[in-house]
């Protein structure tokens, strides 16, 4: 990620009226079809701008700290530092990235649950004070090497979405953060919050209800040990539905007001990533081979109940690049069949595998396609998470390029909040794609 911040601008096409998100990918399919079919991300910055909009509608009491990890684009971290985000940053990396951008220490969370010796002296370095901690090893090596840090007690909270050892794997007890606490007076570490996190696969709305009284109670119990306590940090979990925000809102404003009122000097804070980023980028992959199976063999010996053959599809990209979340989620999109095929077209049970051949490139396990060939392409939506990073040199992969793109109605919103062309300095706006020729075209490797 080095040097991204020096060497590149970010070339937005602003769009048309009337000419919208499709047209840009039919526009950059039939470019990549004649130059070399490689796979090729489309952000669109105003869906960013629309999401902030809809925070503050919705959570304005709550600032928002963007989890650098989950999408570390260049162009999405300056236009998030525009619009007044802070940032939740895992790594000297990260930390660096967003100071680059003239973002303050102040407004900048060192999240990482293990972190690295010579990472928290970055951070000391640097200005960087706030980080998190849930345990009495960590709180050590804070106390060590960082004499200004200012940390929020992680606690756990019971999500029950049965993976009860991803819920507990971080975040401290009530029963040991009156360990932690006895231990941070001991260190001469300043204990200032309380950080929780809720699975954006948790459906209770209950949880938050434990969880914020749970933080109640280390905020009084750190006041026993003569801490003074002023933020909450109520973590990630938003899934980017405006529903979900609203719902979470219903929830815990009540609570807030009752636990954590206005004019208690408590800021509280949120760790929102997919959130702003997931929708804002379509991955368009093309098809680099294809086999025909029978359907009484198609996954696993599964029974199709069909005599029609079934299709397996190899993709330009897999988990070792874009898909990489596929290794530890479910997939959070359905693929799209670019070219346009008749409504009455049989559908196929197909299956969808990246390039390297491994077994564990195996991005959708089952789904009715339509046949296709080689050299067709299929287009992913929500793919702004976890999938923009360094790819891996297993089969060697190479980063997708990415094109940036926003209306005009997106862009005058953001005017109207305050940004403008100077403001975003390394951004070069750019009249629509659609009517660019290829020597002109605004591409950018991010």
């Amino acid at each position: 990620m080095k040097g991204f911040i020096d060497d590149a601008n970010y070339f937005v096409g602003l769009l048309d009226e009337g000419t919208n998100l499709g047209d840009v990918i039919d526009n950059y399919v039939n470019e990549h079809t004649l130059t070399g079919k490689k796979a090729f991300f489309v952000g669109d910055l105003g869906k960013i701008v629309k999401k902030h909009s809809q925070w503050q509608n919705v959570v304005a009491q709550i600032k928002p700290f963007y989890t650098v990890k989950c999408n570390s684009t260049p162009a999405v971290l300056e236009i998030l530092a525009a619009l007044g985000t802070g940032f939740a940053c895992s790594s000297k990396t990260e930390m660096a990235l967003v100071q680059e951008l003239g973002v303050s220490p102040e407004n900048i969370i060192y999240i990482s649950p293990c972190k690295q010796v010579s990472q928290i002296k970055y951070a000391a370095k640097v200005g960087v004070n706030i980080m998190t901690c849930d345990s009495e090893v960590e709180l050590k090596k804070i106390a060590r090497n960082h004499p200004n840090a200012k940390v929020l007690l992680h606690i756990a909270t019971e999500d029950n979405t049965g993976d009860e050892e991803g819920n507990m794997k971080f975040g401290a007890t009530l029963k040991n953060c009156r360990h932690i606490l006895e231990c941070a007076k001991e260190l001469d570490v300043q204990i200032i919050g309380v950080k929780f996190h809720v699975s954006s696969a948790c459906k209770e709305s209950q949880v938050y209800v434990h969880a914020l009284s749970d933080a109640r109670c280390v905020f009084d119990m750190a006041g026993e040990f003569g801490f003074t306590m002023n933020i909450l940090d109520i973590g990630g979990g938003f899934t980017g539905t405006e529903f979900q925000l609203e719902e979470v809102n219903r929830v815990i404003s009540p609570l807030l007001d009752v636990y954590f009122p206005e004019g208690s000097g408590i800021k509280i804070i949120s760790e929102p990533g997919s959130y702003y980023v997931s929708s804002a980028f379509t991955l368009a992959v093309n098809i680099i081979a294809k086999k025909v199976v029978e359907s009484d063999k198609f996954s696993s010996g599964e029974k199709t109940g069909s005599d029609e053959p079934a299709f397996v599809y190899y993709m330009n990209d897999g988990v070792y690049g874009s898909f990489a979340s596929k290794l530890s989620e479910d997939l959070n999109t359905i693929p799209e069949v670019h070219k346009k095929y008749k409504d009455d077209e049989p559908l196929f049970t197909s299956s969808l595998w990246g390039p390297s051949c491994d077994e564990l490139d195996h991005i959708v396990e089952k789904c009715l396609l339509p046949e296709l060939n080689v050299g067709d392409w299929l287009i992913f939506d929500n793919m702004g998470a976890d999938s923009l990073h360094e790819p891996s040199a297993f089969n060697d992969c190479q980063r997708p390029a990415i094109y940036f793109m926003m209306s005009f109605s997106d862009w005058y919103e953001m005017q109207d909040a305050g940004i403008t062309s100077d403001t975003m300095k390394n951004f070069f706006f750019v009249p629509s794609c659609i009517q660019l020729s290829k020597e002109d075209s605004f591409s950018t490797e991010a």
